[in-house]
């Protein structure tokens, strides 16, 4: 995993503990536990770029349907 990812998925894991463990700190918890927290951040980080990505196929294929014409241009 490169370092953006790595950044992304610790500023994810850490506003996730922060929602849930309001009175404690991220810094203070066990690594099993960040760790566990990393993965939820990952999952979540996955699926945000698959609906993403279906999104935007479903934005292309409704503009290609109203505007003909631009689709073929763009072809």
């Amino acid at each position: 995993m490169g370092r953006i990812m790595d950044y992304q998925v610790e500023l994810v894991a850490r506003a996730f503990y922060d929602a849930e463990h309001e009175d404690y700190s991220w810094d203070g918890e066990s690594e099993v536990v960040r760790d566990e927290f990393r993965e939820y951040a990952r999952n979540a980080i996955n699926l945000l770029h698959e609906d993403i990505g279906i999104l935007i196929m479903a934005l292309q294929r409704a503009t290609a349907a109203e505007n003909p014409e631009r689709a073929r241009a763009a072809a």
